[in-house]
């Protein structure tokens, strides 16, 4: 990076707005001092002169940098306004412009930039070595293991690298990676996945691949890239300044040449300062985001109560998002003589070693009818070839129905709604065991009135689950598009692909939701599960309730209106003041007074954002230990 581009990076950066900021409101600070305790204009304009000349120099090459990329944007009519007002010796004016310009792109620099901080998150939890154990264990960097090493993770440690466990039996938290929210236990023969956090026991893991090519740096690469291609939304003062700035620049140009009186340019640009613009709506911005905590609602990017507006299609996940994520056993079918009890002691005790999400429904009911798990060996689990292990003498294997022998499958019950796994006792059907994930009490009539209620047009239901699953779960809800079995890294590529046709809004709650979650327009985390998520979203609903949801689209929908209403309104009286200006009715003082009486109008309307006001939710939630559909049907892979 050459020495120009850094200067012009560190001036458009949240630093040096904070930093030209500052320097303003310090400089406004001492020249109130030097009146009150002085009593000298002359020293108070000086002091207030260079505050304004320090602080405007950034902003002077900010706007010939858009000047050069073709954007006239309202900032340009602020920097005409901060010029005219030293040239009428409205110094004061000058320098709340100054500030308000400076503050508002700080507050926008951060906004923007919020990105930066799931990467942060995200490195912070890898280690930076790991313990190699040869002859003797030895502490190498992450990037010096190979595939083969072996390695040991000690307690509480975070997982360098994917591997296979060769010794120890203990357990891993990978809700970071999957965002279900349970241990998963390990033991020789299971996989491991790089992120995961190690339990009480130490593991010696074989490494499988390099840490570069590992699934915790393969989330980290696409959530990068996800940063650099993320949706820029042009600010609603920007939008509106497009077109009030030439409005501006050319009533008083038009003055000055029919008049020949350079008086009537100053006094029209002076009552066409922006701040209705610079002012009104950051102040119904922060009155929406008060609005939000009061009702657990934590708004991280503001320009979501923007965007969300604008958006038509919604992307949303399945499980923890639309479901509560919690299956649950609810009857099992017992084939060949085998008991219930049997039947659950041989699942749970091989579901140990698990990370398919009915694996935490089995050991519940496991731990509910208090049953010894057995000891197994030999665990494995091939990719849709289901789980399987040496249980007390006996092979045991849970699986799917898609996956069994002619025999053995025209022995199963009919299929029946819900999820299902099935038992195999040396190859031979034993059992199925039948779940369900039930949905939201509130999800179906939150998705059907998307489209009356708030113009979301298209609804996509977008899952890491089987495909069948997703589609049954998904007619039954009313979604008509839906994708399921898919990686992160595919999520991504469908929202980008969705976001390129339209504005998108995004709504999950896991890690892996976090990647598609900053490729879409907005995004929306549901719950606290994941901090990686609550990271990447532009809101995060603390009470992880669709409920929620519905309150969020509402306060940016009331804050949209309010604002425009507060921009709009204040622009047309001060255009009504600039046609006063050009015909000479009012002189460039009279003009800043009037502007400070616009200004002040304009902002008494935002604030209507903060006063009470009715329901924020306009669907009807069904009442509780209502039976909203059954679970989707699944079989375990």
């Amino acid at each position: 990076m050459n020495e120009t581009s850094a200067i012009t990076k560190w001036l458009d950066s949240p630093v040096a707005h904070i930093a030209t900021a500052s320097f303003i409101a310090a400089g406004m600070i001492a020249a109130l001092i030097a009146k009150l305790l002085l009593q000298n204009s002359q020293i108070l304009n000086l002091v207030l002169l260079v505050a304004i000349a320090g602080a405007g120099i950034p902003l002077l090459i900010s706007l010939v940098q858009q000047v050069f990329k073709g954007n006239f944007s309202v900032d340009l009519l602020a920097l005409l306004s901060i010029v005219t007002s030293l040239v009428v010796g409205q110094y004061w004016v000058a320098a709340i412009v100054v500030l308000m310009l400076s503050g508002g792109q700080a507050l926008e620099g951060f906004a923007t930039r919020r990105a930066s901080s799931v990467l942060s998150a995200l490195a912070k939890r890898m280690p930076l070595t790991a313990h190699r154990a040869s002859t003797a264990v030895e502490d190498v960097a992450i990037n010096a293991i190979a595939v083969g090493d072996e390695l040991l993770i000690y307690p509480h440690e975070v997982c360098p690298v994917d591997g296979l466990v060769v010794s120890g039996q203990g357990s891993m938290d990978e809700s970071y990676l999957t965002g279900e929210p349970f241990l998963i236990a390990k033991a020789p023969g299971t996989d491991v996945l790089s992120g995961s956090i190690n339990g009480n026991v130490a593991l010696t893991i074989r490494a499988t691949k390099i840490a570069n090519d590992s699934r915790y740096a393969k989330i980290v690469e696409v959530l990068h890239a996800s940063e650099e291609n993320r949706p820029r939304i042009q600010r609603l003062g920007d939008r509106l300044g497009s077109w009030y700035t030439p409005i501006a620049i050319a009533i008083a140009l038009a003055s000055w040449y029919f008049t020949g009186q350079s008086e009537r340019f100053l006094a029209v640009l002076v009552i066409a300062t922006p701040c209705p613009l610079l002012i009104s709506i950051p102040v119904a911005i922060i009155g929406a985001i008060s609005v939000g905590a009061k009702l657990g609602i934590i708004i991280k990017d503001p320009s979501i109560l923007e965007k969300m507006a604008t958006c038509h299609t919604l992307i949303v996940d399945k499980t923890g998002t639309l479901t509560y994520g919690k299956p649950t056993v609810t009857s099992i079918d017992c084939i060949g003589g085998t008991t219930r009890e049997t039947a659950l002691r041989y699942v749970a005790s091989l579901e140990r070693y698990s990370k398919h999400p009915l694996a935490s429904a089995v050991l519940a009911a496991a731990e509910r009818d208090k049953l010894e798990l057995l000891r197994i060996e030999n665990v494995s689990e091939a990719p849709g070839a289901g789980l399987t292990g040496l249980v007390a003498g006996r092979q045991v294997t849970v699986t799917g129905r898609g996956k069994l022998s002619a025999e053995n499958l025209s022995a199963m019950p009919p299929v029946s709604p819900g999820l299902e796994c099935v038992l195999l006792l040396d190859n031979n059907l034993a059992g199925v065991l039948h779940f369900q994930d039930e949905p939201r009490r509130e999800s179906k009539s939150f998705l059907s009135h998307l489209d009356s209620k708030h113009s979301i047009s298209k609804i996509i239901l977008l899952s890491g689950d089987r495909v069948p699953e997703v589609t049954l779960f998904a007619k039954r809800m009313g979604i008509t598009k839906s994708y399921g079995g898919k990686s992160p890294e595919e999520k991504v590529a469908l929202v980008e692909n969705e976001t390129r046709q339209g504005r998108t809004l995004y709504i999950g709650d896991g890690i892996n939701d976090a990647p598609a979650m900053m490729a879409a327009t907005a995004g929306i985390a549901l719950g606290v599960n994941s901090d990686i998520t609550s990271e990447a979203a532009g809101a995060v609903i603390l009470q992880s309730s669709l409920v929620g949801v519905d309150e969020l689209l509402h306060i940016g929908r009331r804050m949209r209106r309010i604002a425009l209403l507060s921009a709009v309104g204040g622009m047309g009286l001060s255009v009504i003041g600039m046609a006063a200006a050009s015909f000479g009715l009012i002189t460039p003082i009279q003009g800043a007074i009037a502007q400070e009486v616009i200004d002040l109008l304009s902002i008494l309307n935002s604030l209507r954002v903060i006063l009470p006001t009715g329901s924020l939710t306009d669907f009807e939630t069904p009442p509780e230990g209502a039976q909203t559909l059954p679970g989707a049907d699944r079989s375990k892979p």
